[in-house]
Formats: structure tokens, C-alpha cells, sequence
């Protein structure tokens, strides 16, 4: 209240100006950056931790009711994969196809609303228990949900770097965390009630639906104040042609890095720990990381490269990912839980940054392919795993295999990045 007096001087100016900057309450119905921050991170909450991981903790549930096997289960995790795949290539290349063909651009805002919309319904769907139409309906959750993504980032970056306020873009991130988290205890809970997957399907699409009513009036075309539209500060001419491409591929290395883990993360604990109560906790555990990781990004200041930062946590992420196979205990699990939730956001808030400053004529398009690049790496992994389990003496043997070979591959992703920092000069 103090910052409003009328006192003389120009201290007093300076400190009523950045009290207007901080709250933007001198235009009426300008959100603040809080507000859209965290109506991206409830978006990408339905969007990624329903929409894409609900499967994760279901498909215990999904294998206990005789549904499904573990080969059908990776298949079933490769069709979302592929969906997402298309829908961020979609993504990639419509503002081309829509200039060539002279349509009006897509409303990014109307994007996510359709994005959500057909995630909650595809969710519900899922409770229907007809095996043969689940590879379809996985296959179009993954490619609604790579438009509600895309579009969720390209829209809150843009609108918080207007605003004066990136940083908040941590908090978008924290949305596939705090997804993950809500479905996985919520699944510990029904396995607990001994409800059947079809039950738990049903119970996420309404998880779904009350986190996009909360988020659905924000996302909405008003126009910001002048002062708040400037340009953000570090958009230049671009970047090359081969940083493009290394960032692609190193963002690529890292779906691939994290997914084994990430699909098989509550089977391969049981596998360990039979008989445990514990494995159905990893999960959610492992959410909660993603969450407070995309939150402590935020809190990183800008002067650090960001490349930097990316091989700092390719390289956790590398050691999440094995800790659990060279410890497989308690501990072993839930500090390879944390290891891997911790960077997981954290990379993609990163990774869009640096796409967003290679490519700032079209975010849209640059966030579509590294999302794109991240797919092709998801849908490798479950095949991959697949086939070592086929091949393995046994469960256990078959995942050792998969998850070294992930975990070399997040090696491959920090290497990558280290070489664009000593290549190309900082922004």
C-alpha cells in the first residue's frame, strides 16, 4: 500500500513504476504473468500428465485385469508416440501450408481449448473396453495432446516474454509433474480400492476436465497493453541451420533417454520389489520432481548459458535412469525417481528457450519439431524394450539391457550440447 503515496522524488516514481510492471493492475483486464503461467502449467497438466503418462500408472491395472500384456502395453505406448509425433509435425509445418494456401493463421488460444477438449474426451474412451480400437484412440490422445502442447508453450512464452516476465515459464512446466503426481496417487489409490482400469480411466478424464475448466478463461485473444508488447529481450536474426539441427537431435536423444523408465517405471519396481507396497509411490514420486524441477528452472537467472545448464541435466537424467537397475531397493528407486524427475521439465523449458531464440520468426514451428524430434525418440524406446525382453533370459536381464542403452544415450544428448556451447558463442 505504501508503494502508491503520493511522495516526491524520483526514488517514489521508480518504485510505483515497477510495482505497475509487477502487478500490471493499471490496465484493467491484463492478466498477470502468475495467471498465465499457471493456467499453462494446468493445461500441459491435462495435456501431458493425463493425456500422455496416464498410462503409465494404469497399465498395472490394465495387466492385473488381463487386458493387455507387456508386449501389448509397448505397443500400446508406441501408438501415443506416434500420434504425438504427427500432431507436432502438424504443428511444424501449418503456419507454411496455411500461408501457402492463403488461409487465416490458427488462434493459438483456440488451439489449446480444442487440444483440451478432445484430451479429456479420449481419456474417457479409454474406460471402453475394446482392445482393438485402444492403439486408435492412444494414437489421437498423442496427437491432440502434441497441439495442446505446442501451442500452450508457444502462447505463455510468448505472452510472459512480452510482459517482461520469462522466467515464469518454469511454472508452464511444472504441468506434466503436477499431472503425473495427481494420476499416480490417485492410481495407488484405486489399486488400493481394487477398482478396475476402466474405473481409473473414467476417474482421470473428470481430473482432466476440472483442471481445463480452471485453466479455459485465461486462455482467451485480448490485447496487452503497449508497454507490455515490446519485443522480448534477446530476439535476434536466428541461428544457423547446424545449431538447429544439433539442438533438434540432442532434444530427440532425450525422448529417448527417459521413456523406458518413464512407461515401465511401476512394473519394473514391482519386478524388484515383490510384495512391496512402495512401487506404486515411485510414480507420483517421480511426478513431484518433474514439478519442482520445472520451478526451480525458473529460479535460475538468465545470465547462465542454457546449453550449459541442458548438459548438467542430460547428465542426471543419464543417472536417474540407470541408478534404479545398479541399486534395486527402496533408495536405489526413489532417488532414481528423483534423478530423472528433477531435469525432466527442466530440459524442455530449457530446450524451448534456446529453440525460441534460433527461430524467433515462427516459436511455433521451432517448438513443433523439437517436439517432434522428442517424439521419434519415445516411439524407438518401447519397441526397443520390447524386443530385449524377447530376447532376455528374463524381466529383470531384459530391462538391464534397454535402460543401460537409454541411459547412454542421454550421455550421446549432454556431448551434443557441450559442442554447441564451444561451437557456436553464447546469445
Amino acid at each position: 500500500m505504501w508503494a502508491h503515496k503520493s511522495t516526491p522524488g524520483a526514488g517514489a516514481n521508480r518504485l510505483c513504476e515497477y510495482n505497475r510492471r509487477m502487478t500490471n493492475t493499471e490496465q484493467p483486464g491484463v492478466r498477470q504473468p502468475v495467471t498465465i503461467a499457471l493456467a499453462g502449467m494446468l493445461s500441459l497438466a491435462v495435456a501431458m500428465g493425463i493425456g500422455r503418462f496416464a498410462f503409465t500408472p494404469l497399465m498395472p491395472m490394465m495387466l492385473h485385469d488381463g487386458l493387455l500384456d507387456l508386449a501389448a502395453a509397448s505397443w500400446l505406448a508406441s501408438a501415443n508416440y506416434i500420434g504425438y509425433l504427427v500432431g507436432a509435425m502438424l504443428c511444424t509445418f501449418q503456419p507454411a501450408l496455411w500461408a501457402r494456401w492463403s488461409l487465416p493463421p490458427l488462434r493459438s488460444t483456440a488451439m489449446v481449448k480444442w487440444g483440451l477438449s478432445l484430451t479429456c474426451g479420449l481419456t474417457a474412451l479409454m474406460a471402453i473396453e475394446v482392445p482393438a480400437a485402444w492403439p486408435w484412440l492412444r494414437f489421437a490422445a498423442g496427437l491432440v495432446t502434441a497441439v495442446a502442447f505446442v501451442y500452450t508453450s508457444a502462447w505463455c512464452l510468448g505472452q510472459l516474454a512480452r510482459l517482461q516476465a520469462p522466467a515464469a515459464g518454469g511454472i508452464v512446466y511444472a504441468g506434466p509433474g503436477v499431472g503425473i503426481a495427481t494420476s499416480g496417487l490417485l492410481a495407488g489409490l484405486m489399486v488400493q480400492l481394487d477398482w478396475r482400469a476402466s474405473a481409473g480411466w473414467l476417474g482421470f478424464a473428470l481430473l482432466a476436465m476440472l483442471m481445463a475448466k480452471l485453466a479455459w478463461p485465461v486462455f482467451r485473444d485480448d490485447p496487452l497493453p503497449a508497454a507490455a508488447a515490446a519485443p522480448s529481450s534477446g530476439a535476434g536474426e536466428g541461428g544457423t541451420v547446424v545449431e538447429k539441427a544439433a539442438l533438434t537431435i540432442a532434444y530427440g536423444l532425450a525422448g529417448f533417454g527417459y521413456i523406458i523408465t518413464a512407461t515401465f517405471l511401476p512394473v519394473i519396481a514391482r519386478t524388484a520389489l515383490p510384495g512391496s507396497a512402495w512401487p506404486d509411490l515411485f510414480w507420483p514420486l517421480l511426478g513431484i520432481a518433474v514439478a519442482c524441477g520445472a520451478v526451480l528452472a525458473s529460479r535460475i537467472p538468465s545470465r547462465i548459458d542454457q546449453r550449459q545448464l541442458l548438459v548438467g541435466c542430460y547428465l542426471m537424467q543419464a543417472l536417474g535412469v540407470v541408478i534404479g537397475i545398479w541399486l534395486p531397493t527402496l533408495a536405489g528407486f526413489a532417488l532414481g525417481s528423483l534423478l530423472v524427475g528433477l531435469p525432466f521439465t527442466a530440459i524442455t523449458f530449457f530446450a524451448m528457450q534456446v529453440g525460441r531464440r534460433l527461430h524467433p520468426q515462427s516459436p511455433a514451428a521451432i517448438i513443433g519439431l523439437l517436439s517432434g524430434a522428442f517424439a521419434a525418440g519415445q516411439i524407438i524406446g518401447p519397441p526397443v524394450a520390447a524386443a530385449m525382453l524377447a530376447r532376455a533370459p528374463d524381466h529383470a536381464s531384459g530391462f538391464s539391457w534397454a535402460i543401460h542403452l537409454a541411459s547412454a544415450t542421454l550421455l550421446g544428448g549432454a556431448l551434443i550440447y557441450a559442442w554447441m556451447r564451444r561451437r557456436f558463442a553464447a546469445a
